[in-house]
């Protein structure tokens, strides 16, 4: 399991008609905030300030096509214009399970990254593609890093 220390300073969030709202760092708007939104925004901030892992680089909920299915991924970070990272987020009282792997796994298959990660903001896991075998990796890693 990966530690995740977050940066001290939190998400943005403001109430309009009675619901709250986070601000995305990555899309510069105000999203509802939902449990799931919560730990998405957190772990963004987290790889942004604390990895620094550069915004422009950063998609958050963008839709993939998976055979006859659409999706929509949580978080990928591009490196050499294609997908680098992926990471799957639930909110905190999901367990991180099989069934959370099986869905990275399958998002994978069309994005191709080189690493994935799934959390609900309390745990984290995270592996890497090495060849045909994939690895467990203690942290993130650097940007710039080779995985």
């Amino acid at each position: 399991m990966i530690r995740i220390n977050y940066p001290e300073q939190k998400p943005a969030i403001r109430t309009q008609q009675g619901k709250e709202q986070v601000f995305c760092i990555v899309r510069r708007k105000w999203i509802l905030l939902t449990p799931e939104e919560w730990v998405r925004q957190n772990i963004l901030r987290y790889m942004h300030v604390v990895m620094q892992y550069p915004l422009s680089l950063i998609a958050v909920e963008k839709q993939i096509q998976l055979g006859e299915l659409k999706k929509r991924f949580d978080i990928v970070v591009f490196r050499h214009e294609v997908p680098y990272i992926l990471v799957e987020c639930k909110e905190m009282n999901v367990p991180v399970s099989i069934k959370t792997l099986e869905q990275v796994l399958r998002y994978n298959i069309e994005l191709q990254a080189a690493c994935f990660f799934l959390t609900n903001g309390t745990h984290c896991f995270g592996f890497a593609k090495k060849g045909n075998e994939v690895l467990e990796l203690s942290a993130f890693p650097g940007f710039d890093e080779e995985t």
